[in-house]
């Protein structure tokens, strides 16, 4: 009775040490750093890469593919278990030799490895391997998604930050034709008129800029989303940083046909159905394996009570060799529909690749043409900002003079407004465009890639 008390507590305290050293070795939770005082998009991207939910799932599924595979393993190496009973029954249901036997007690140390599994372990591990790559290949593919993300959210920070001073740029001007036409009532060379309606034109310039300072406000939430930064503490609660950088065009053409030839071997999620594919058919040998006999190496060793007597102190001990076998000469067709089961999961990855490559085609396609028509925006726009400075210089000159009229003026000032908005929504889309390009190409981040 001593014996299987001290096995069970020896059983429980290496239970209760496995738990507590996983429970420990569980990390504890990052504390975001403050809001930096300058941040660029280089540095967004790197915070991104470490910190982005989306990217630590991915890393999350890995880690879950790891544990599978370990499991899958065990089968292939020798499987140890301890075993431990004690029991006590009536004297009326005890037999033999007086005195009769009442309670009995055993420890056995059962020890059993596989010899032959008709492939089935070999072909589970080359699959759970497969599956592993593919979440690597996944995890690539969800850093670019995310990254993508981060850019075209840093882009829209900057854009509307930009804005932000054309609108005042607009209402400076106005200001000044204010006082200008002010100046004028006072000379007595215009009517109240002239002045009302420069009033009119500096308050009609008021919401636009105050919906681009609130889009301002929206885009550095969701760049904050986008990077997974989450310090809400009072000192960062409403700290803004300096963002730097600029919507800057950097010249890039991509043929077609080397676009999407890249894609199809870039393309982490292609590569990623292809070891899917390659994990089917090592499913398939596994389900196969079902149909072929299995052999193991078995041996115990047992401590137990001497039967003809009730005392606990007196044992018999030996050990037990010996080899086991089965083999399932029918099993109602379970194999044969289990390997149905696989090959159609098999032309199911076929199938998801090929769609998968066709969508990759379409998104590359779209994602060019986007850039053509990006390009061919920015080139327009900086034609017109050219032209509306020059018409408005013009405008106030020829309103000096005497020779235009004040709404020369005020229309030739929208206009630069309007030209000088298309121009920055032509940068911020020409940006975007070649990022996502760049994404659809399967090319990884350039920032991402710095140490």
């Amino acid at each position: 009775m001593k014996s299987s008390r001290v096995l069970f507590a020896l059983l429980l305290l290496s239970l209760y040490s496995y738990s507590s050293s996983a429970f420990a070795a569980t990390p504890a939770a990052a504390v975001p750093p403050a809001v930096p005082d300058t941040l660029d998009l280089e540095t967004a991207v790197k915070y991104a890469v470490e910190h982005n939910f989306a990217i630590l799932q991915a890393r999350e599924r890995i880690r879950e593919q790891e544990g599978i595979i370990v499991e899958v393993k065990a089968q292939a190496l020798p499987n140890v278990s301890l075993d431990a009973s004690y029991s006590r029954n009536d004297t009326a249901l005890s037999s033999g030799p007086s005195p009769k036997a009442y309670q009995n007690w055993l420890i056995a140390l059962d020890v059993r490895q596989s010899l032959y599994s008709g492939g089935g372990i070999e072909s589970a591990l080359e699959a759970q391997r497969l599956v592993r790559e593919s979440a690597l290949l996944d995890l690539r593919a969800t850093i670019n998604d995310a990254l993508l993300d981060v850019r075209t959210k840093f882009y829209a920070v900057l854009f509307t930050r930009e804005q932000i001073k054309v609108q005042e740029d607009s209402v400076g001007l106005l200001k000044e034709q204010l006082q200008n036409v002010q100046n004028r009532l006072d000379a007595g060379t215009v009517s109240q008129f002239e002045v009302l309606r420069a009033t009119v034109e500096l308050a009609n310039a008021q919401p636009p800029l105050i919906t681009a300072r609130n889009s301002y406000r929206l885009a550095i939430d969701q760049l904050r989303q986008s990077l997974g930064y989450n310090n809400t503490t009072r000192e960062n609660l409403r700290k803004i940083p300096e963002f730097t950088g600029g919507l800057d065009v950097t010249p890039a053409v991509y043929d077609l046909q080397k676009s999407l030839d890249t894609a199809r071997v870039q393309r982490p999620e292609l590569q990623r159905l292809a070891k899917l594919e390659e994990a089917r058919v090592a499913a398939i040998r596994n389900a196969e394996a079902g149909a072929l006999p299995n052999v193991a190496l078995v041996g115990s060793y047992d401590v137990r009570k001497l039967g003809t007597s009730n005392a606990l102190d007196r044992s018999l001990s030996g050990w037990t060799v010996g080899v086991q076998g089965s083999w399932a000469i029918f099993d109602g067709r379970q194999t044969a529909g289990r390997v149905a089961q696989t090959k159609s999961q098999l032309e199911q990855a076929r199938l998801s690749r090929a769609e998968q490559t066709l969508a990759i085609e379409v998104q590359v396609r779209s994602a060019l043409s986007s850039l053509d028509e990006a390009r061919e925006l920015v080139a327009a726009a900086q034609k017109v900002v050219a032209q509306a400075e020059e018409a408005l210089r013009l405008a106030n000159a020829r309103n000096n003079a005497g020779t235009a009229t004040q709404l020369d003026v005020l229309t030739s000032q929208v206009a630069l407004t309007v030209a000088r908005n298309n121009q920055l929504s032509a940068n911020y889309r020409y940006n975007v465009a070649l990022a996502t390009l760049r994404t659809a190409l399967g090319e990884a981040d350039s920032y991402a890639l710095k140490k």
